[in-house]
């Protein structure tokens, strides 16, 4: 299954700098690791923005909730999902 996510962080700007940097590292080790099994295919940045756009490929929605509610981030986003299906036109299917 697979779905389009946007993500637009917004850690507090009060938070401790240490946290701050260990938490965005151990965001950075998750997201690498599921990018390479396959799961998190694609990613983008969006310019100007502390956000992205995403693709994961998952067996479920529960899949794909279990995945983002484990970012060390998630405490701190604002999440989009929209499921995908095939479009009859593409040339690919």
């Amino acid at each position: 299954m697979l779905f389009h996510v946007r993500m637009d962080v917004r850690i507090p700007h009060d938070m401790d700098l240490t946290v701050r940097e260990e938490t965005v590292a151990r965001e950075k080790a998750y997201s690498q690791e599921l990018q390479r099994s396959g799961k998190w295919p694609q990613i983008w940045r969006i310019v100007g923005e502390y956000s992205n756009y995403s693709i994961f490929d998952v067996e479920s929605n529960d899949e794909l909730h279990e995945i983002l509610s484990g970012l060390p981030l998630f405490p701190y986003m604002d999440i989009t999902v929209t499921p995908l299906a095939t479009h009859p036109s593409d040339v690919k299917a």
